[in-house]
């Protein structure tokens, strides 16, 4: 059956105040062009892994260091644009808005909220470096840092703060804005090319142009979340030697604890969002929450009590560094630096955007623009600052009492190292793995949804076939990952370098989402009515002052209603009324 369009009146919503951006659909119907395509070059480079990999990961490595040298500045510059660009629409006029029509309430509570978007937004990176980062920022400073252990301290928490603060939410908010406002606010389909349609006209949207974006976006989400579950299935391994149920974890038991999480959340995906994606985000904000009381009361509380001011001042006192540090500027070997860190990480999160931010953007629904920013910067950042306050605190703190963490296991295991040296390590060990994987499962749940949804045009319930057909491929890509970087310590790399390959292209999608998002916001109804209203009053008051001096009131009456009967009038006239000065009697 044809799919029963909502269409939009003048004023940017759907007749009738309806839902805006919903496509009522008996059926989802797939694009065949953005999922063939899509799956077709996603196999084929399963395959070319499976069968080359050497092969692969020399292709890999070149594009990599052609990439790092002369674009890894534009991954710096626009990933600070997203930030001051993410700012500016919530203090500016265009806050106020609704994402959905006037009035509309917000579809879920706040804790929900937070508790979906952050689970499905960093909560699997947090348990991988939220001791590693800091630590090894500490032991091995950044290119032109150093000093004493108190300095070094300083500079390793404004390194991790810089990496999963205000930028990462930026970039996700940027996205997920919108996505939410094309859909809620407008009526149009909830893709990634929909976003373009003010830019590129309806028809280009939905045509070939339009699938060029889907396509992309699907490449970086499929590889933003292999590169997730490649993390997660190593620390996973590190837990499970740690605990002693295996005494070697080689790429065969990764490759195992990889297709068990991608049945986990392949299930979790065709359950639906309200069954699946909340109920684990909200198991895994119980279980975070004791962790962190764990090593908080256990490790040295006053330490981590200390680092909260004294982390966000050092972020803040050098963020203009950090934001400027570029290939070749700051020492040497800055661009593997940069490769293994910063331009990592702002890559990772714009490939993550595709399906984080049309994620956040689905559960967003009600909120005004002021308010989802806020909520998706503030909280989430205000949650990392404490989580590494008080893990990669502690790691520090145990490194300089000579428990020489890093020495002991690989970047992966040494949140359990940490862990070893308080008591029932075994327990916290094994609610790790049990965070780590629910973690994993709801990001990659949301993740197998969203590339439904861009495979079958916006469909807000994408048919259960397709979404099992991204969620296996997800796991296959991951393991190929792995193979690239050969596994065991060298995996970790090969995850990184195919992560930023695959953002370079999304980079520009972003920005032209950036300008498509603004002159969409120029033209809503709430900024065009304000504006006239503005003109209307300015008239008014200008023809009162010039007419009648300072003794003059001003009258709203509609076009073609009666004249008033006491007095003269000048009026400013828009399309549906006019305002007028009139001399006081």
């Amino acid at each position: 059956m044809p799919e029963k369009r909502v269409e939009q009146n003048a004023t940017g919503e759907p007749p009738g105040g309806g839902s805006a951006g919903l496509r009522a659909t008996s059926k989802p119907q797939t694009d065949k062009v953005v999922f063939g395509v899509t799956a077709a070059l996603t196999l084929a480079f399963v395959i070319w892994g499976a069968v080359a990999t050497d092969s692969l990961d020399s292709a890999a490595t070149a594009m990599l260091n052609s990439t790092m040298h002369n674009a890894g500045w534009a991954f710096v510059l626009a990933a600070s644009g997203f930030v001051v660009f993410s700012l500016w629409l919530a203090f500016s006029r265009y806050g106020k808005i609704t994402l959905g029509k006037e009035g509309e309430e917000p579809e879920f509570r706040t804790v929900s909220w937070v508790a979906m978007m952050f689970s499905a937004g960093m909560g699997i990176g947090l348990m991988f470096y939220g001791v590693n980062e800091p630590l090894s920022h500490f032991t091995d400073p950044p290119p032109g840092t150093g000093g004493s252990a108190a300095e070094r301290m300083q500079t390793a928490m404004a390194t991790t703060l810089f990496h999963w603060t205000l930028y990462p939410w930026a970039i996700y908010a940027v996205v997920g804005l919108a996505i939410a406002y094309s859909c809620f606010r407008r009526g149009r389909r909830q893709t990634i090319s929909a976003v373009f349609t003010p830019l590129i006209g309806e028809k280009n949207a939905n045509g070939a142009f339009g699938r060029v974006i889907d396509i992309l976006a699907i490449f970086a989400t499929l590889f933003g979340s292999a590169a997730s579950l490649g993390l997660g299935a190593l620390q996973i391994g590190s837990g499970v030697k740690e605990i002693n149920w295996a005494s070697n974890v080689g790429t065969p038991i990764l490759v195992i604890i990889i297709a068990v999480l991608t049945a986990a959340f392949v299930a979790s995906a065709i359950s639906g969002v309200e069954k699946g994606i909340q109920w684990l985000s909200n198991i895994n904000m119980v279980l975070a929450g004791l962790l962190v009381l764990f090593v908080f009361v256990v490790g040295p509380t006053v330490l981590m009590l200390n680092l909260l001011p004294t982390s966000v001042g050092s972020f803040i006192g050098d963020l203009p560094q950090m934001a400027a540090r570029t290939d070749d500027t700051a020492g040497k070997d800055v661009a593997t630096w940069l490769s293994s860190w910063t331009v990592f990480y702002w890559a990772w999160w714009i490939s993550w955007t595709p399906f984080v931010g049309m994620f956040i953007a689905r559960i967003s629904r009600g909120r005004t623009i002021r308010q989802f920013v806020g909520g998706v910067i503030l909280v989430p950042s205000v949650v990392s600052l404490i989580w590494f306050a008080i893990f990669g605190g502690t790691a520090i703190s145990l490194e300089r009492g000579g428990a020489k963490l890093t020495d002991q296991s690989t970047a992966e295991g040494q949140l359990f190292a940490m862990l070893r040296e308080y008591p029932i390590a075994s327990v916290t060990s094994l609610i790790v793995m049990i965070l780590v994987g629910i973690f994993f499962v709801s990001g990659a749940d949301a993740a197998s949804i969203v590339m439904g949804t861009l495979s079958q045009k916006g469909t807000l319930e994408p048919g259960k076939n397709v979404v099992i057909v991204w969620g296996v491929l997800t796991g296959a890509v991951a393991a190929i990952m792995l193979l690239i970087g050969g596994g065991g310590a060298s995996a970790l790399t090969g995850l990184q370098n195919l992560t930023i390959l695959v953002a370079v292209p999304f980079t520009l999608v972003m920005i032209g989402m950036c300008i498509a998002l603004t002159r969409d916001l120029r033209r809503d109804r709430l900024i065009v009515t304000g504006e006239r209203g503005d003109e209307a009053i300015e008239i008014a008051v200008l023809a009162g002052h010039e007419q009648y001096g300072g003794e003059y009131e001003i009258l709203i009456g509609p076009t073609n209603g009666a004249s008033s009967d006491s007095g003269s009038q000048d009026s400013a006239e828009g399309d549906d009324g006019k305002a007028g000065a009139m001399q006081k009697d």
